[in-house]
């Protein structure tokens, strides 16, 4: 009773959640309901964005549904109640299970002929059976940040590209010393899948109908970011971390290498006293690491689709996306926006940020399907054992665990 009392309690504050931040409109008024996640500086620019599309366009009001936390949980519950909003920001590791349902619009007949303003990396993670889904805003990809004043006073020449992760590793062991580690270690896997890929392995295959965390290339990646911590200790442990983060670390000086995102870019460069600059994680044709993507999709029931699409085609127009590109939080989808954000970036740190769009060139999905979630909880509770030093990959990714997880990939439960 008790856990049927949460269940309708909390569909009862997602419904109130849509009607408490509407506002009166005109029964002349076309309303579309817009959900979004994001934070307080992006709302900031989201904001300003729906008030110009408003001011251009009298006739058609956003009714804009902000969810900050646990969006994709209550996008589930709206489209379960049929409250689902007419445009919906989403990104490419969660929109599988709308595509493959049919709850969203096939955009190609409307944005076929733009498709060429936008990486094709980026189109790619919101493809579905050759047809596109949404409309990217932007690419998330990992690149190394580091500390050129540490390499300058190790004496360690900054390597103009880092061919493997092998090179990496030794990097990152020569980096550690005087009270400071190489490089950042995570038990996430959006960021250890990136030595994997680089290695010419993964956690699923590109088709997404295997697991192919236990192939020979995963296996020895694996065993390679294990040893990091544990062999060489060139990463900084659970415990020497604290209650920090390892950004944090960054920031403090402690760590001479950093893989993160662009959405770091705005905070280091507030507060980072040291010189800094960014380089791209090993990677090549061959072996490609993963992107993901943020963008705009429609409902495939909504009433107001012509002016849904209107509203995506301003959402996604170069001028709006460089909007966000100036905040520097995103890596912008659109080509244009990649000019611009060099541009913007000239004299503003990090110095080589035609990185962040450079890596793009070898980058590819993440290859998830809708059952992803469920593979990835099974990935993450076995690799824990291999990072505490307690399995090794081959041990821990044995012939019964890749059954399994093949089984959940597959929807088989």
């Amino acid at each position: 009773m008790t856990k049927k009392i949460f269940i309708f309690l909390f569909i009862i504050s997602i419904i109130f959640l849509i009607f408490a931040q509407r506002v009166s409109f005109n029964d002349t008024e076309k309303v579309l309901r817009f959900s979004s996640w994001g934070s307080q500086s992006e709302i900031k620019i989201l904001n300003s964005v729906i008030n110009d599309f408003e001011t251009a366009n009298p006739d058609i009001k956003i009714d804009f549904i902000h969810i900050p936390q646990n969006y994709f949980q209550k996008l589930h519950l709206l489209f379960a109640s049929g409250l689902e909003p007419d445009v919906i920001f989403i990104n490419n590791q969660n929109i599988s299970l709308y595509e493959e349902a049919g709850l969203l619009e096939n955009l190609s007949p409307y944005f076929g002929n733009s498709e060429k303003n936008f990486f094709a990396a980026a189109l790619d993670c919101f493809k579905y059976k050759n047809s596109l889904y949404a409309v990217p805003r932007d690419i998330s990809g990992l690149v190394i940040y580091y500390n050129k004043d540490i390499f300058d006073d190790l004496k360690i020449k900054i390597p103009d590209k880092i061919n493997n992760i092998y090179e990496l590793r030794d990097l990152a062991i020569k980096l550690t010393n005087n009270g400071h580690f190489g490089i950042n270690f995570e038990e996430d896997s959006l960021f250890w899948s990136y030595y994997l890929a680089s290695n010419g392995g993964g956690i699923v295959s590109d088709d997404k109908k295997s697991v192919i965390i236990n192939s020979k290339q995963s296996i020895e990646a694996l065993n390679l970011y294990a040893d990091m911590i544990n062999k060489y200790h060139a990463a900084p442990s659970k415990s020497q971390i604290g209650s920090m983060t390892t950004a944090q670390m960054f920031i403090n000086g402690k760590l001479a290498m950093y893989l993160g995102g662009r959405w770091m870019v705005p905070k280091f460069r507030e507060v980072i006293p040291f010189n800094w600059d960014v380089i791209e994680f090993p990677s090549s044709n061959e072996n490609k690491v993963y992107i993901d993507a943020s963008g705009w999709a429609i409902s495939a029931k909504s009433k107001n689709k012509d002016e849904a699409i209107k509203f995506v085609k301003y959402l996604s127009s170069e001028e709006i996306i460089n909007r966000f590109t100036d905040s520097g939080l995103i890596i912008p989808s659109r080509i244009d926006s990649a000019k611009h954000l060099l541009m913007a970036d000239k004299n503003k740190k990090p110095k080589h940020s035609a990185v962040f769009t450079d890596m793009i060139v070898n980058a590819k999905p993440t290859p998830v399907n809708k059952n992803f979630s469920s593979v990835n909880d099974i990935i993450k509770e076995t690799s824990e054992n291999i990072f505490a030093g307690k399995e090794t990959p081959q041990d821990a990714f044995n012939e019964k665990v890749i059954k399994k997880t093949e089984r959940l990939l597959n929807g088989a439960y």
